[in-house]
């Protein structure tokens, strides 16, 4: 530790405590209020950099060091920014993580450990930095952009809030974890700060990201909604102001009902009939008196009832076989006596069969599962298909070899 740097650092803090209430003015107002000050606590806060004149005839304002941590302390979403430019950090991050593996590999300790908290204290304030910029997209949307009025300058809020956020996102494509990953080698330190907690952090950031960038396009379209129905009811009343003796004219009478008018119920609500009424009863009955019953002739009723058929006789009919059966079976019978693979359309052409090409390889198919398990063993079927000339991907049956196994 450093003595010196720990005696400077308490001094600074101390100065900024005894002059807590001009730099809150000056925070809220803008610019230190130099009447009825002592001369010497202004020069000490600018000795230390707290405040500075950015011009010989200029008030004095605050530091931007001291300005951002009272921004961030304050979470005061008027002048809090979201940071986007990580590109510094990152330059810085490779630079003293070269630093810190030169000096593991010269075996300087002590220079490690140095570098080894610089580069923590870069990556955690890179990290802050994100989830510090995420924070303050989201405080936007939840107070809809509170601290101003106009819808106007909401909008321009709003855009300017989205313009940042895509600055952000190509700012973390900056983040090449690979380079990262190298630069880290086989430092377990290096790893854990560059590969898991960083790449960690981004995720999760991204993902934010997304939700926020959502947020923000859905309420820029609702403030410009807004900005349409303002612009609408001014135009109106200016409109109303320029001809006083301007009256609507009755909608109903129009040709073409305007649907803002057309929010009335309907007048006459859909009829049903109320068969628990007593009141509608004789009407009830005599509407039923009315309907005619179509009797049917018992001559049609017997002609029904023969050309019925029941369950019980429909063992009496049998499905007549056109003969595609036996051609199959004599097939298989060739292919036992020949012992030998045929094709099915070469069977098909040769004895001239009377089928078509399609229903007599559908037929084959179906005889070849028409046989037991133990009939399937003594065959081997193999379909030779061939690919659509139009559709890709799709191929057809084009014929079927049958052999013995």
């Amino acid at each position: 530790m450093n003595p010196n740097l720990h005696r400077s650092g308490k001094r600074f803090l101390n100065l900024l405590a005894r002059n807590s209430d001009l730099l809150m003015n000056a925070y809220l107002s803008g610019s230190v209020d130099e009447d009825n000050k002592d001369n010497k606590q202004v020069k000490d806060l600018l000795a230390s950099h707290a405040i500075w004149r950015p011009a010989v005839d200029e008030d004095l304002q605050l530091g931007l060091a001291l300005r951002k941590l009272l921004e961030e302390a304050l979470s005061d979403e008027h002048n809090q920014q979201v940071d986007a430019n990580i590109g510094s950090r990152l330059a810085s991050l490779r630079t003293k993580a070269e630093h810190y593996r030169e000096a593991v590999h010269e075996g300087d300790l002590a220079s490690a450990d140095a570098y080894l908290q610089d580069l923590s204290l870069v990556t955690y304030d890179l990290n802050q930095s994100l989830k510090q910029s995420v924070r303050v997209l989201w405080s936007r949307i939840n107070n809809e952009f509170g601290y101003v009025a106009s819808l106007k300058a909401k909008i321009r809020e709003n855009e300017l809030a989205q313009q940042q956020l895509n600055e952000l996102l190509q700012s973390l494509e900056l983040l090449n974890f690979e380079t990262l990953s190298k630069i880290a080698g086989d430092l377990r330190e290096l790893r854990r700060l560059l590969c898991s907690n960083l790449h960690q952090v981004v995720v999760d950031v991204s993902q934010e990201l997304a939700v926020v960038q959502t947020k923000l396009i859905s309420l820029l379209g609702r403030f410009r909604q807004l900005r349409g129905r303002s612009r609408l009811l001014k135009g109106f009343t200016l409109y109303c102001e320029q001809h006083p003796d301007f009256h609507p004219s009755d909608p109903s009478g129009q040709l073409q009902v305007p649907s803002l008018f057309k929010q009335a119920a309907p007048l006459l609500k859909s009829a049903s009939v109320n068969l628990y009424n007593p009141e509608h009863e004789q009407q009830l009955l005599g509407i039923v008196a009315k309907i005619h019953v179509q009797r049917v002739n018992g001559t049609q009723i017997q002609e029904q009832e023969e050309n019925f058929t029941s369950l019980e006789q429909a063992e009496l009919y049998e499905i007549h076989d056109s003969g595609i059966s036996a051609d199959v079976e004599r097939y298989l019978n060739e292919i036992i006596d020949s012992a030998q693979d045929l094709s099915a359309l070469d069977f098909f052409e040769r004895e001239q069969l009377k089928w078509r090409a399609e229903d007599w390889l559908y037929q084959v198919i179906g005889g070849y599962n028409a046989l037991s398990d133990e009939g399937k063993q003594f065959f081997a079927l193999e379909a030779i298909e061939e690919a659509h000339p139009e559709f890709s991907g799709n191929k057809y049956i084009r014929d079927l070899r049958l052999w013995l196994r």
